[in-house]
């Protein structure tokens, strides 16, 4: 049963409600007429009631409370309308207020929690559109420039443009058939209406019979005629004379695709310039390079003829401007640039770039010279068109003569007055070059040119110097003083220019300037190493020569000025520099030695004793130079010669290493009862010398003990008795050398060798477990020692324990963070899918050390990426030079993988570095049997000892 419908319209047969106004929401009020009874409400009144009705009408809350809501505070109504407002309510209102911020401030928390609750709530449900693409944001940042180029356009897909494009795209691919009156009228667009409409006179033109008008038919009809010029010109190559053709059918298509066609852009451009240029020029015609500026726009939209046209007009307007001028004749060619300079002439008679740009234009040396000649009659003050004229002339003594012309005509140029002397005779030119520095008292290039002359014909040195001094003196008088640097950068110009005498003058004559006493020295050396760094040698030479006379006993210098030579001087002259400095400095034993060595390097053996000899004298006692001489005649084939210098020293000198080195020459010479009893000697004296404990285990545990002066057992004797371990001798021998390293820990306790030494004894002898314990209290008493740790896992792994010997890296690794040798054996120990990542670990903690370098080389060698290797390889030796078993390693990978030209190349660095340790390296190189090893040698040695692990 369907419900009534409530009617809309009810309230129209209803009462008003009281106090209602009419309009008043809508900013009406009520009004009264004479016909009314009673008062008319007020509007305020009514306003009051209205508002209070439509409250009542909505049920909302408390009516004083709206009231109070609302209610002006100044116009109080009710119990307190009539009262003023005094001091006491401001004063409470004043409390009030306080209370109020004061509870505000308690709920301030809360609020701000809740409202930013809240707003989380809220950015959850409608977040931001840019926190919604923020991370599509992240990810343009790896969008490449030619990726955004590539964007296709973004096409209007929003409802309104959408189908208007829509529309637009249908109005524009639609066909409709065109009435033929439409083509006859765009036909007739083309037509050009030369008919002049009638103007004020009533005077009109018209088009002659005949004339054609259509743009269309003009270019059809200059295609014709121009094809036809083109084939007539083609067909006409076989002509009375038989010359060929000046145009070339096939190479005109080529021409012109060369022709450089503006897009729109640059078009604009062009228009834009155009206009900008052409209110310049109009606005002021008497600036330069707006005609300039304009007609090179017009050159580069490619129409020649305007660019002269505006320039020719410069030229009118600027006539005073040289730039205009050879603006116009660049822009012309080769004839018309020759009448334009003509009229630049007339106007700047004294422009040099003008005359020169008209020298340009000519062809043959004659008519230079003329345009020459004819420009130095208006400028004959002109340093350039004299040089240039002068550079135009092939003979010589005209050359001369043009140059006598200009120095009388500028006679302060020093270039022309040194391009005289050059010219001149020697005889000639020292007049030329008096009668300069007279009228050009101020320049040292004269005195330096003088200087240099002196230097080609008479090449006296004392001669020289002395110009040089009077130089300096005359240039003091004149005025024209020169700091010390720049006569120090006119020295090295002199010696790059090849006068090595006046450079070194220059040195002599102008080193005291500018300095104190006390840093003299020390400027000095500076300055040579500066120079010797720029590659000025003969400069370096001179300051180091310079500051050797003046201080003679400095041996540093000598030895530096000598390094010098020996790099970039002769033998010749490095003997004699040290040859003086020995003089001076007899107490320099590296003097000493290094003019020895020179001497024996030079295969003078008898000199290199003599030098030694002097040099014993003059340091009676000194243990280098006595080692040296016995090494001298130890390596010359004189063994008896250097036993018994050995023996003197061991009498003069005394000192440990002079002991030693006697030791080990006689058991190189296979005396090793001998060595022994020199050895226990030398015990007796140094018992903390930590080599000789180990040299007496080494001797002993060979049987030098039971041997005779031919050395016992020989190596391979005792090789076979160590493999032996029921041999008594070997029990015997090894029981001695345990006590004599025993000895050895003991007195000296800091020495890693002999501990090593001594654990290798044990593990050799077959007692791994007093080897552990011997490592162990060396690793007590130096902690934080890399060696120790790593022969302690190297025993282990040796006995098969591979756990264990990584237990001890790792123990050791803790200790000794840093150490290239743990950490290179601790990739060894890992398998070969973790090696990468620990060579990463271990470059990270080590940095550069060389043995980590090497091993990931070799990790690059084992997976057969050979120039990864070698780079390694190479970076390992500028890391340490000095650590042998690196370039045994390179050496042995250059043995499979590389050349001979490249293993030799590695040889010959190698001995030039000379490696001093390695564990292999000092095996071998210390080898007994083979004590006169080369490098080379032991480079080779070495690398066949290495072991590859895989």
């Amino acid at each position: 049963m369907a419900q009534n419908k409530p009617n809309k319209l009810a309230f129209l047969s209803m009462q008003a409600p009281p106090g209602y106004v009419a309009g008043l929401g809508r900013g009406a009020s009520g009004f009264t007429t004479r016909s009314d009874i009673g008062p008319a409400r007020q509007a305020s009144s009514s306003a009051s009631s209205a508002k209070k009705d439509k409250d009542e009408g909505r049920g909302g809350g408390d009516d004083e409370e709206d009231d109070g809501r609302y209610q002006d505070p100044e116009n109080e109504t009710g119990l307190f309308a009539g009262t003023a407002y005094d001091r006491d309510d401001e004063e409470a209102d004043r409390i009030w207020e306080d209370v109020d911020r004061q509870m505000d401030e308690r709920r301030r928390k809360f609020r701000e929690q809740r409202e930013k609750e809240e707003m989380e709530k809220m950015r959850k449900e409608r977040p931001k559109i840019q926190a919604q693409f923020a991370d599509l944001k992240r990810g343009l940042s790896s969008v490449t420039e030619e990726e955004w180029a590539a964007l296709p356009e973004a096409g209007n897909i929003t409802g309104k443009k959408r189908k208007a494009a829509a529309a637009r795209e249908a109005r524009e691919t639609r066909s409709i058939a065109i009435p033929d009156s439409v083509l006859l009228g765009n036909a007739a667009r083309n037509v050009v209406e030369s008919t002049v409409t009638d103007d004020a006179d009533g005077a009109a033109s018209s088009v002659p019979d005949g004339a054609m008008t259509s743009l269309t038919e003009i270019g059809s009809a200059r295609n014709k005629i121009f094809s036809h010029q083109l084939d007539q010109a083609s067909s006409s190559s076989s002509m009375a004379s038989g010359s060929a053709s000046t145009v070339d059918p096939k190479g005109y298509l080529t021409e012109l695709s060369s022709v450089a066609i503006k897009s729109n852009t640059e078009i604009g451009d062009i228009k834009k310039a155009r206009a900008l240029l052409d209110s310049v020029i109009k606005t002021n015609p008497k600036h330069a390079p707006g005609w300039i500026a304009a007609a090179r726009v017009e050159e580069v939209a490619g129409k020649m003829a305007t660019a002269r046209k505006i320039i020719q007009q410069g030229c009118e307007q600027c006539p005073k401007n040289e730039d205009v001028w050879l603006e116009n004749a660049r822009l012309n060619t080769k004839d018309n640039a020759k009448v334009i300079l003509a009229r630049a002439v007339q106007h700047l008679s004294q422009s040099v770039k003008i005359w020169l740009k008209a020298v340009d234009l000519e062809n043959d040396p004659e008519s230079k010279k003329r345009v020459l000649r004819k420009s130095l009659e208006y400028i004959p003050n002109s340093v350039k068109l004299w040089k240039e004229l002068v550079n135009l002339e092939e003979n010589p003594e005209d050359a001369r003569i043009l140059l006598s012309g200009a120095v009388g005509a500028i006679p302060m140029s020093i270039e022309l007055w040194l391009a005289l002397a050059r010219l001149s005779t020697p005889a000639d030119a020292k007049k030329v070059l008096n009668e300069a520095r007279k009228t050009i008292p101020t320049s040292h290039e004269i005195w330096i040119a003088a200087c240099r002359l002196i230097e080609e014909t008479d090449a006296k040195e004392a001669l020289v110097d002395k110009t040089m001094a009077a130089a300096v003196n005359a240039l003091r008088k004149a005025g024209a003083v020169l700091s010390r640097d720049q006569w120090l950068r006119e020295a090295e110009k002199v010696e790059g220019e090849g006068s090595p005498m006046t450079c070194a003058a220059i040195v002599k004559a102008t080193m005291e300037l500018d300095l104190d006493e006390q840093d003299r020295r020390t400027v000095w050396v500076e300055d040579a190493e500066s120079a010797r760094d720029k590659g000025c040698i003969e400069t370096a030479r001179s300051l180091l020569a310079y500051t050797l006379k003046v201080f003679p006993d400095r041996a540093n210098i000598w030895r530096q000025a000598a390094d010098l030579e020996k790099q970039h001087g002769t033998r010749e002259s490095l003997e004699s520099l040290l040859e003086r400095a020995v003089t001076n400095c007899p107490k320099a034993e590296t003097l000493w030695l290094m003019y020895a060595k020179e001497k024996w390097l030079a295969s003078d053996v008898a000199g290199a004793r003599a030098v030694l000899i002097r040099a014993f004298d003059k340091n009676i006692g000194s243990e280098e130079i006595s080692l040296a001489a016995a090494k001298l005649e130890s390596e010359t084939g004189q063994k008896v010669a250097a036993a018994r210098l050995l023996e003197r020293a061991r009498i003069e000198v005394g000192s440990p290493r002079v002991w030693l080195k006697s030791a080990v020459f006689a058991r190189n010479q296979g005396r090793k009862a001998e060595a022994l009893d020199l050895v226990r000697q030398a015990l007796a004296k140094f018992p903390t010398y930590d080599k000789f404990h180990m040299m007496h285990g080494q001797l002993l545990r060979a049987g030098a003990a039971d041997g005779d002066d031919d050395g016992g057992a020989t190596g391979a004797d005792a090789a076979s008795g160590s493999n032996n371990p029921s041999n008594p001798s070997n029990d015997k021998n090894i029981k001695a050398a345990r006590e004599a390293y025993a000895k050895g820990v003991k007195a000296c306790p800091h020495s890693t060798p002999l501990w090593l030494l001594s654990s290798r004894l044990e593990e050799e002898a077959g007692i791994q477990i007093r080897a552990r314990a011997i490592l162990e209290k060396a690793r007590l008493l130096n902690p934080k020692n890399d060696e120790l740790w790593s022969e302690s896992a190297s025993v282990e792994e040796r006995s098969g324990s591979v756990a264990q010997a990584r237990t001890m890296v790792s123990r050791g690794l803790q200790e000794c963070p840093t150490s290239g040798l743990l950490w290179s054996q601790s990739i060894w120990m890992e398998p070969k899918p973790a090696r990468k990542t620990r060579s990463a670990d271990a470059l990270k903690k080590t940095g550069d050390d060389a043995r980590v370098i090497c091993t990931v080389a070799r990790l690059f060698w084992n997976d057969r990426k050979i120039d990864q290797a070698r780079k390694w390889f190479q970076r390992m030796v500028k890391a340490d030079a000095s650590w042998g078993d690196g370039w045994a390693w390179w050496f042995k990978f250059e043995r499979q993988h590389g050349n001979e030209q490249g293993r030799e190349a590695l040889r010959e660095k190698c001995v030039e570095v000379r490696p001093k340790y390695g564990r292999v390296w000092q095996e071998v190189a210390k080898d007994a049997s083979r004590p006169d090893r080369a490098i080379g040698e032991v480079l080779e040695a070495t690398a066949d000892r290495l072991e590859v692990v895989t």
